[in-house]
């Protein structure tokens, strides 16, 4: 997108035509303040963070861009963040795992939008062998062991 252009989001929990979701509103990011786009469903199946026993750069609570890159870079294998990686819509193929912070912005905001009965992965490591997870039915916030297999929802941003 160039600087003319000049997009008219949505509502915040409405699907952005052309944009390949959910439109989430803006946040901060490294590059600046960013459109974020919630993918509208879940990539099929469950997941597995990966990569037990290994620590990871995938340390930020707010990036889930490098923290997914950082992911797929790794000799290990990291299944929810490849999962997210392979989605695309709406010609879309720059979707990433969300953070733990992605993730909360989506409680937040689109709390109806995502399953109530499982658990979503973040991109966000805790440790060698943990990485943190969100809980949509009531806001929870946790860590678990990267084996444990949990559903995937993508992000992906864009420049304001």
């Amino acid at each position: 997108m160039n600087a003319e252009q000049k997009l008219t989001p949505p509502a915040i929990g409405e699907i952005w035509p052309g944009q390949g979701g959910i439109y989430g509103g803006i946040r901060q990011y490294p590059e600046g303040l960013c459109h974020i786009i919630f993918a509208a469903e879940d990539v099929p199946g469950r997941h597995a963070y990966g990569g037990y026993g290994v620590n990871v750069e995938a340390v930020s609570r707010t990036d889930g861009r490098a923290n997914t890159e950082a992911l797929v870079g790794h000799e290990g294998k990291h299944p929810a963040a490849i999962a997210a990686v392979g989605y695309a819509a709406d010609g879309h193929t720059d979707f990433y795992l969300p953070s733990i912070g992605e993730l909360h912005h989506g409680w937040q905001f689109l709390p109806d939008s995502f399953a109530i009965d499982w658990h979503y992965w973040s991109s966000s490591q805790r440790s060698a062998n943990d990485a943190y997870f969100m809980g949509f039915e009531v806001g929870w916030l946790s860590s678990s062991h990267k084996g444990l297999e949990c559903l995937v929802r993508p992000v992906r941003r864009f420049l304001q």
